[in-house]
């Protein structure tokens, strides 16, 4: 395996540079690169900003926010939106607010059954339709970058005219405040209670998606069929390799395992890119990855591992071909032998696995 120079921990900078430099010599695009919610409104002119703008927050915000407030009850709206608005304004912080509503009003299933064997059914002790609003600030790459933490700070000790309590304003946020037990009088700022969240609007297994760091994209440059290339959300693994099986143990207890690992991690890249050639002369879309522990072979290119059926819902079809053609011989199986097929010499995995395919932060390849 070519040596690979570590590259820069601090990729966020270098970006952002290049990007002031692009809207410093093209001022006619800055509000569209305004609403894109990555760049600091200090870059863009600071225009009148509508007094019933909510500014809602949108999926392509964050992901990563402060969470500095939230409303709930009668004024929330008109609460969320002055503070926005004044966090816009005279704080220039990228400010959103997000409405969700709860209803406590219908019956719940409880623990337990009744009697006559059906579910018990339960109402909440106060039965009310409620909607809270929250207001965010952002945008952040991650839960720990650090321009994230440094604005948690800021905003907790931020201490906003919306929310003094004064002239009868920020009723339903006055009501949390009693709630927490802060009164008018403390000295922690009215959002000392803020802290860092996923972007709610975000789907679910966003944040579960294996996201490489530049060291290992670099091991990928050169892959003709790298895995970080494939179009879809979900592929099927059917290899492995760690090169455990040429593990040299005299070696390790010599004290001399650094070029064996290498070897063995090499030895792997190698199996990997063969069995993917010869896959792909087979008919089948095939991809190599190649990490710091060991190289994986997959096949296919799926957006969901589902599909609807005449008989209902069910593993996509493709890759249940692919865990069937790929895995096990049936044969053998049936006659209680588990023997991993062979392609081109190289045995591939026991059971074929469908898995996420590798995530690539925006902006780093």
């Amino acid at each position: 395996m070519k040596p690979v120079s570590l590259p820069s921990r601090r990729p966020t900078a270098s970006l952002l540079v290049a990007v002031w430099i692009a809207a410093a010599t093209s001022l006619a695009c800055q509000d569209a690169r305004a609403q894109n919610g990555w760049l600091p409104t200090s870059w863009f002119s600071s225009d009148e900003i509508d007094p019933q703008a909510m500014f809602p927050l949108a999926e392509n915000d964050g992901p990563w926010l402060v969470l500095a407030t939230t409303f709930r009850g009668d004024g929330a709206r008109d609460d969320a939106r002055r503070l926005v608005q004044e966090l816009r304004r005279d704080f220039k912080l990228k400010a959103y607010s997000h409405e969700k509503s709860f209803d406590y009003t219908g019956r719940q299933q409880g623990l337990g059954l009744n009697p006559d064997g059906s579910p018990k059914k339960m109402r909440f002790a106060n039965s009310e339709q409620v909607t809270e609003v929250a207001v965010l600030v952002g945008d952040f790459a991650s839960f720990d970058d650090s321009r994230g933490q440094k604005m948690l700070a800021r905003v907790k000790s931020l201490q906003p005219k919306a929310l003094s309590g004064e002239s009868g304003k920020s009723q339903s946020f006055s009501d949390f405040r009693k709630m927490v037990g802060l009164d008018r009088n403390s000295s922690k700022g009215p959002m000392h209670l803020a802290f860092v969240i996923p972007n709610p609007l975000l789907p679910e297994d966003f944040f579960t998606r294996q996201q490489v760091d530049k060291f290992v994209i670099e091991m990928n440059a050169d892959v003709t069929h790298s895995l970080l290339d494939c179009p879809g959300r979900y592929t099927v693994r059917v290899a492995t390799f760690t090169g455990a099986g040429t593990f040299d143990q005299k070696a390790i207890e010599a004290g001399d395992d650094g070029g064996k690992l290498e070897g063995r991690l090499v030895e792997a890249a190698e199996k990997a890119h063969r069995l993917t050639q010869a896959l792909r002369r087979t008919g089948w879309q095939a991809w190599e990855f190649h990490d710091r522990e060991s190289s994986i072979v997959c096949v296919g290119s799926f957006q969901q591992l589902a599909a609807q059926t005449n008989a209902g819902s069910g593993m996509n079809p493709e890759i249940a071909r692919i865990v069937r053609e790929l895995g096990p011989d049936p044969a053998r199986l049936a006659g209680g032998s588990i023997m991993p097929r062979s392609i081109d010499g190289i045995m591939l995995d026991v059971q074929p696995k469908p898995i996420d395919v590798p995530r690539v932060p925006d902006g780093w390849r």
